[in-house]
């Protein structure tokens, strides 16, 4: 019953959302437990995981993070909503969250909403709407549980449990990648380097290839290493990166809706955690 259940609330969400979405555009997962996002849904998401892995929070925190703020939003950043709810998860300034812009500020907003998340006794073991509403306080929090199913299918392809699951789609310009850009995206995300952080290191230079241009190698945790890809990739319109590489596995923007595809490995090295992006 609860996976039939399950099932009709996440055939429900691909109508309410309709099919992948033409350039640019993003899917996580693969057949039929493909997810269609827009690019900025995708980079919420990527974001939210990405929180969650700075604070080294489980993957069911990502999964009742997920349903809040699809329920919410769908994902969106907004900046308007029921009196002065506003950002992914309708945070309201007058209770105390913080400001419109803070709340406006995905990386703020989730991380105020793991801080109460993680106050409350036994998240981890309850239902996931249970686990919502008691961070959320909405009128109706039986709401989230209708998004319980593919929360978790999201958390699992955007902690990379589920690996290589997240791609996206867009028609690159000309030009070279914003790294600098990325790298500091990265670290608002992720937190600072260090060598107990999430990114160990990143550095910039040369690519080896062909084409001469610049790359970033990521040196993440390698727990913690295909969120960190899915943050590129989901990222990668606004900073022009074209191609990301991780784990023998290399994605590329001008054919991201084809997903990852197999790579030399013996360039693309192994599971080490280092995400090469340029």
């Amino acid at each position: 019953m609860v996976v039939l259940a399950g099932y009709a609330a996440w055939s429900g969400y691909r109508h309410l959302f309709g099919p992948a979405p033409p350039p640019p555009g993003c899917q996580a997962g693969t057949g039929d437990q493909a997810v269609p996002l827009d690019t900025g849904q995708a980079g919420i998401a990527a974001t939210i995981a990405g929180v969650a892995a700075r604070h080294e929070l489980p993957r069911r925190a990502v999964t009742v993070a997920y349903a809040a703020a699809m329920q919410e939003s769908k994902l969106q950043d907004l900046d308007y909503g029921d009196r002065d709810s506003v950002g992914i998860f309708q945070q309201r300034p007058s209770q105390g969250w913080g400001t419109a812009a803070e709340l406006t500020d995905p990386v703020y907003a989730t991380t105020k909403f793991f801080a109460a998340l993680v106050r409350v006794p036994g998240y981890a073991t309850l239902p996931v709407d249970a686990a919502a509403q008691a961070v959320q306080h909405s009128a109706d929090g039986s709401a989230y549980a209708q998004y319980a199913y593919l929360a978790a299918l999201l958390a699992d392809d955007f902690t990379g449990a589920a690996p290589h699951a997240v791609s996206c789609w867009y028609a690159p310009a000309a030009g070279r990648a914003d790294l600098a850009g990325a790298v500091r995206g990265l670290a608002g995300t992720f937190g600072d380097q260090g060598r107990t952080a999430v990114l160990v290191r990143v550095t910039t230079g040369r690519s080896g290839q062909d084409n001469g241009g610049s790359v970033a190698d990521v040196h993440a945790q390698p727990d913690a290493a295909w969120t960190v890809a899915s943050w590129l990739v989901t990222h990668a319109q606004q900073y022009g990166i074209s191609e990301v590489r991780y784990a023998g596995y290399v994605w590329h923007a001008a054919d991201g809706s084809m997903g990852w595809q197999r790579a030399d490995a013996r360039r693309d090295g192994l599971a080490d955690g280092t995400v090469v992006a340029g």
